[in-house]
């Protein structure tokens, strides 16, 4: 029985499933004619979960959902990506090429991981032990973690490791124009709003700085790419329920990332928001499996 409703939901990911339906993103609903024009995003409602989810309920849903899964996140994240994301997070740092000394604001980033890559980066590459991060996460059982993980280093004896509860999308309490890098590991999928996201990154970082985001793509290979939204929208629920005992989190968080757009739009709205991103403006990991997007703020 289950083999054959894994069949099923084979046979349907690998019939035609266009990326873009009727002209829109499903999910966070980019706005029809967002192939020429990404940055118009509706604040009204998503497809998410396959029904209709008011933006302005999206933030609270998926704050749940991490409430539920914090304490086992990266662990069964790394089973799921069959043991890739670390290697993921490891070379969206080398991508960054951070220099000595620079700060770095690590938004969603409450588990701590992107930090740990980050000063290891610095340390081992850069020999510095100036450099710093600053952990901006929404959801403090997300934050508990990461302190959890970090909390015995030298980097937080040394203060150069710091925590603090607060939202992407206008990141209040952190000054214009006052980090090196910021960066963002599959936190934007999450949002309601992205483009807020966005021009609050903007605002942040110093001008000449970097902007980074690793986040899930859309694999556009005729033969992997039904095969990965296969695995996204069947197995990684049941997975997430086997391993994890939560089915309906893990189905929740494939959704919002499904439903996420495609990283030519993405790179766009980046690019809408100020930032200058060369050639095509994001590199692939696996087909598209992840995206890294890296960009910088112009000078004055």
């Amino acid at each position: 029985m289950f083999s054959q409703s894994l069949f099923r939901g084979l046979k349907a990911s690998l019939a035609v499933r266009p990326l873009v339906r009727g002209g829109q993103y499903t999910g966070l609903r980019w706005s029809s004619g967002v192939a020429n024009n990404p940055s118009h995003l509706s604040s009204s409602s998503s497809a998410l979960y396959g029904d209709t989810v008011p933006m302005s309920q999206k933030e609270e849903i998926m704050d749940e959902v991490y409430c539920k899964v914090a304490d086992r996140y990266d662990a069964v994240i790394d089973i799921l990506s069959v043991f890739m994301n670390t290697m993921w997070k490891r070379n969206f740092v080398k991508q960054i090429k951070p220099q000595p000394g620079a700060l770095m604001l690590d938004v969603a980033g409450g588990t701590g991981e992107i930090a740990n890559h980050y000063l290891r980066y610095q340390d081992k590459v850069n020999g510095d032990k100036k450099s710093s991060v600053k952990i901006v996460d929404y959801n403090p059982h997300m934050l508990r973690v990461g302190m959890k993980r970090l909390g015995s280093t030298e980097w937080m004896r040394d203060k150069r490791v710091s925590f603090a509860q607060g939202n992407a999308e206008d990141l209040q309490g952190i000054a214009d124009d006052s980090v090196d890098i910021y960066s963002i590991s599959a936190g934007m999928h999450n949002l309601p709003h992205p483009e807020r996201a966005l021009n609050a990154a903007y605002r942040v970082i110093k001008p000449g700085g970097t902007f980074a985001c690793l986040e899930y793509g859309h694999v556009d290979n005729p033969v992997i790419g039904p095969i990965c939204r296969w695995y996204m929208d069947n197995a990684v629920p049941v997975l997430g329920g086997w391993i994890a005992g939560d089915s309906g989190s893990y189905q929740r968080l494939a959704k919002s990332v499904r439903n996420f757009p495609h990283q030519k739009v993405f790179a766009q709205a980046i690019r809408d928001a100020g930032f200058v991103l060369p050639g095509d403006g994001y590199q692939v990991f696996q087909w598209g499996m992840m995206v890294v997007y890296i960009g910088t703020k112009p000078n004055n």
